[in-house]
């Protein structure tokens, strides 16, 4: 048991800093428009980093794809200190770079270069940590020991965010504008060196071996997994795909979201967004230990119920331009996403055997991610621009949700708890 805790903990730091890295471009957008992006309309340069915020999810599935069927392959364990590697090597390389002002159009290119090595990278460990806590894991306990590694990569917004305030407290305007953004993006290298040096201590799964041992000489994970588990991954694509909106609304494009629509300062957003990614990071804990006693499904019809029927209000109360009904808003919309989330974190890995898991989970998982998640800061903000209407993201989260409640339904979604292998 000692050795399985030791993977849940070395896959849970290294989760932190390699979404720790992710997480800094949303958290900095603001001035990563006016850096990378020639000067124009406040609107013009958010819609431009926000597309750019999503060119990373467009590589996930690639990565995905990559990295899945290598792990299916080679083994988790290799393949996750590959990726924590590149992620922090893309991520350093942003606080290198000269900015528009400097290079021009070669600074732009170059940003959206860096998070699309971001994304490549994310797209492979996004999966291949959960999968591998997952076979290490007690089965009367995957839900809590996977979300446990999950709540890591929601740490690391309340943490970005806190580094940020902190500059700007002890910095002046001018010296962070100038330089001091880049040091959250340059603690990357350090951060990804502390996650490799843990993910070596660590060993692969028998669950894995075993497997291994018994595939067929001609194996290919990818033909494979889409022959024989193609309906699990349609059921994940829509399952993780209001999760991914969920949590990438709440962690990238609230702190945003507050200042444009609800004319809060900087700091009264990256404070409140901090505060409840922190509740959330506790919750969706919990959440995963009531998936074990009650089931997957159970909760991922709660969840999606509440967040069809929590969001309008919770966005109305986000963009008050009150900061604790603000925060109140915030704190409404986490509690559903965390129900919802002690079913889908732990049912994308339990809803495939162990020989094509990695590359099953990850193409559905990404692919979700891709669509819904990357996309999310852009909807918003063109929701609000066109609409005039605040809260117009809270109408479009409530949709989604009502659809996904239909379709655990008609697809028929099975429970996945208590799977062996």
């Amino acid at each position: 048991m000692a050795s399985k805790k030791k993977v849940l903990i070395g896959v849970s730091i290294g989760q932190f800093a390699e979404f720790f890295d992710f997480t800094l471009y949303g958290l900095s957008a603001v001035i990563l428009a006016d850096y990378f992006f020639p000067a124009g309309d406040r609107f013009t340069g958010l819609l431009v980093i926000f597309a750019t915020f999503g060119v990373a999810f467009v590589m996930r599935p690639v990565g995905g794809l990559f990295f899945g069927a290598l792990g299916d392959r080679i083994g988790r364990r290799n393949v996750l200190t590959i990726t924590i590697l590149l992620m922090g090597i893309c991520t350093a390389l942003i606080g290198l770079l000269p900015g528009y002002a400097q290079i021009g159009w070669t600074a732009s290119i170059l940003l959206v270069l860096a998070r699309l090595g971001q994304g490549f990278s994310a797209g492979g460990e996004s999966v291949g940590g959960p999968s591998f806590v997952y076979e290490h894991a007690p089965v009367e306990r995957r839900g809590l020991w996977i979300n446990t590694t999950l709540a890591a990569t929601a740490i690391p917004s309340v943490f970005a965010s806190g580094l940020i305030l902190l500059l700007r407290a002890v910095l002046s305007d001018e010296v962070f504008t100038d330089w001091g953004w880049r040091i959250p993006f340059l603690l990357a290298l350090p951060l990804a060196g502390i996650g490799l040096w843990i993910r070596m201590r660590t060993e692969e799964s028998e669950m894995f071996k075993n497997a291994a041992k018994e595939r067929p000489k001609e194996f290919s994970p990818i033909k494979q997994s889409f022959r024989d588990n193609w309906v699990g991954m349609l059921q994940v694509f829509f399952i993780l795909g209001l999760t991914a909106l969920g949590f990438y609304t709440l962690s990238a494009y609230f702190v945003t979201y507050v200042q444009v629509a609800g004319n809060l300062t900087q700091e009264q957003a990256l404070l409140t967004n901090a505060i409840a990614m922190g509740v959330y990071t506790f919750l969706l804990i919990y959440a995963g230990h009531l998936g074990d006693r009650f089931g997957r499904k159970p909760m991922l019809i709660a969840g999606s119920i509440l967040l069809a029927v929590t969001s309008i209000p919770a966005f109305g109360l986000v963009t008050s331009g009150n900061v604790w009904l603000a925060l109140v808003g915030q704190m409404i919309f986490l509690v559903s996403l965390a129900c919802y989330g002690g079913g889908s974190q732990t049912f994308f890995t339990e809803r495939f055997p162990t020989q094509t898991r990695f590359t099953s989970a990850a193409i559905s998982y990404n692919v979700a991610y891709a669509v819904m998640g990357g996309t999310a800061p852009f909807v918003g903000t063109w929701l609000v621009e066109s609409t005039g209407v605040n809260a117009a993201p809270g109408y479009y989260m409530a949709i989604c949700a009502a659809i996904v409640v239909a379709l655990i339904f008609i697809s028929r979604l099975p429970e996945t708890r208590g799977r062996r292998g």
